[in-house]
Formats: structure tokens, C-alpha cells, sequence
């Protein structure tokens, strides 16, 4: 079921149950073991979303980011020597104006993302915008603010979280989480009309073969497309 947007301005806490904080600690665990593979081969990476910020759930996604462009040899290799099993390697474009991105599925609900092209500032506040913790952070329990897809902004507190909406309070929103307005503007735009035209698809999202690496599959993309190359191209 698609998560709504919510547009009340009501603050709400809400107490965490023993389960979800046993819950919130195993995911974190599964995110610091697959951090740590990378951080073995000189890979800094962050987790973000529902880990960061600490409301996760049973469908909780472990999503890993390297805010780079690597090598994907390097980042492959280092699962492959920590053992984390490599189930689905995708290319991903959402829109012609974003980078695309490699996608390393370990499980339905773990993934490992890194750009394959330069991302422009407010894709890399993205993530911010929901919540982004590194490797110490993540040791150390803490957890940040972000917004979730309900554009419901969860700060943390010692019982749990405190919540608000987003949509009317756009400025003082980036204000707290560090970013720009213009960031937090322009996901609230597309979840509003994501919610009343539901989900578009993606511009790229191709399954590479075993075979194929993501540089050698990002050439072929840009030799048959001209959007692929424009975007290659384009400064940030």
C-alpha cells in the first residue's frame, strides 16, 4: 500500500516499544556489517532513511550509500570479501536531469547505492533530507532528523520520536535538517504529485548480467541515448 503525504501541522510523540527498539538496533547491526566490508577497501558510506532517523518498521529497508562516484570493482570486491552475498546489480536513472546510479540488491530489503555520474547538489541533500548517518554515528546510536514519505518530519527524542508535517513549513524544515529550501521544496513537489498521479516509473532501470560491469554498462546506455550522454556531460 502506497504511503500518503500528510499535510496536519500537529506535533506528535510517539514511544517506542521494546520491540521496535530491538527492531531499530538489528537493522543497524545489518547496516554496520555491510559499512564496515566497505570501509575495509578505503569506501565511506552512510545509511539513510527510517535507520537513521530510528521510526523503522518490520518492511524497513537497509539502504547504504556511497556519495561518490568508485570504481564498482572495489565495491563489489569488498562484499564479495566480507561474504555479503550480491543477489541483482541494476543501473538506475530516475530522471534524465539525475545521475544515474548503480544498484547492488544483497536481499529485498538491503541494498548498496553509489552515483556512476556526478550528482548535482540537491540530489546529494536527498539524503540528508531523510535522514543520513555514517559509520561512527551509527556505532555511537545516534540518530538525526529527517522526513519520511508520509513529508512527515521525525526528530529523534530518548522515547522516541516527536513528528510534524513538512508541507507549510518548508524554510524552517531545512533549517533543521541542514539543507537548502529549495531541496526540501522540490520533494515535496514530487511526493504531492506522486500522491495524485501515483508513480511514473523511472527514466533508466536495467539489470546487468553477470558479465557486465556498471562502467561498461554506463557507455553502452550513453552511446544509445543522447539524455545518458547530456547528463554524463553536464557540469554540477
Amino acid at each position: 500500500m502506497a504511503v500518503k503525504p500528510t499535510k496536519h501541522a500537529d506535533f506528535k510523540e510517539v514511544v517506542y516499544s521494546s520491540a521496535r527498539w530491538a527492531l531499530l538496533n538489528k537493522l543497524r547491526s545489518r547496516a554496520v556489517e555491510i559499512m564496515e566490508a566497505l570501509e575495509s577497501f578505503h569506501l565511506s558510506s552512510l545509511v539513510h532513511g527510517s535507520i537513521a532517523r530510528g521510526d523503522v518498521k518490520e518492511d524497513s529497508d537497509v539502504d547504504v550509500f556511497i556519495p561518490e562516484v568508485q570504481n564498482s570493482f572495489l565495491v563489489e570486491t569488498a562484499l564479495e570479501k566480507a561474504k555479503i552475498p550480491i543477489n541483482t546489480r541494476l543501473v538506475v536513472q530516475a530522471t534524465p536531469a539525475y545521475a544515474m546510479k548503480a544498484h547492488i540488491e544483497i536481499d529485498e530489503l538491503t541494498i548498496v547505492t553509489f552515483p556512476l555520474m556526478q550528482m548535482r547538489r540537491v540530489e546529494r541533500e536527498f539524503y540528508r533530507f531523510g535522514g543520513e548517518v555514517n559509520l561512527n554515528q551509527l556505532k555511537e546510536g545516534i540518530r538525526v532528523a529527517g522526513v519520511d514519505k508520509r513529508l512527515v518530519l521525525i526528530e529523534p527524542t530518548q522515547r522516541g520520536h516527536v513528528e510534524s508535517s513538512v508541507v507549510g513549513r518548508e524554510e524552517s524544515v531545512a533549517k533543521v535538517l541542514g539543507v537548502a529550501a529549495e531541496t526540501v521544496l522540490d520533494r515535496v513537489r514530487a511526493l504531492l504529485k506522486r500522491d495524485e498521479v501515483g508513480r511514473t516509473g523511472v527514466f533508466v532501470k536495467k539489470e546487468l548480467s553477470e558479465d557486465e560491469t556498471f562502467e561498461m554498462t554506463l557507455k553502452k546506455l550513453a552511446d544509445l541515448n543522447p539524455a545518458v550522454r547530456r547528463r554524463m556531460k553536464k557540469k554540477v
